[in-house]
């Protein structure tokens, strides 16, 4: 998988980095038990500081996406399941989504055919 950070972009490049993992691992471009890069290796290829790189791993690792194991390294981990917590996550972002969907006057029909688009997009 290949990490493209854009240092124009509003969005922090740790939040940029976690964003493009978990991508990747709904794309199934990354898989269960792969591994990852070092931090200190991911963040000489993509010439960001190691702090950045750990900050983003370490947000990976709380919410379970990848771990850590200091004789295997990092890894992408087995996929969490469908719980209250991720539901509740999903619904506060999709709350403030939906709020600036209305403040554009975007329709119901639209957001939610918007939603459908995107969940293929990531599921492919």
């Amino acid at each position: 998988m290949v990490i493209k950070i854009d240092t124009l972009s509003p969005v922090p490049i740790y939040m940029q980095l976690r964003n493009q993992v978990i991508i990747g691992i709904a794309s199934k471009k990354l898989e269960t038990g792969e591994a990852l890069p070092s931090a200190r290796r991911l963040s000489a290829d993509l010439g960001i500081n190691l702090h950045t790189v750990n900050k983003a791993y370490s947000i990976l690792i709380d919410e379970g996406y990848i771990a850590i194991d200091r004789r295997s390294g990092t890894f992408v981990s087995q996929p969490g399941r469908n719980d209250e917590k991720i539901k509740s996550k999903l619904s506060e972002s999709l709350y403030l989504t939906a709020a600036e969907a209305i403040c554009h006057s975007v329709t119901e029909k639209d957001f939610i055919e918007l939603c459908l688009i995107n969940y293929k997009k990531a599921n492919s």
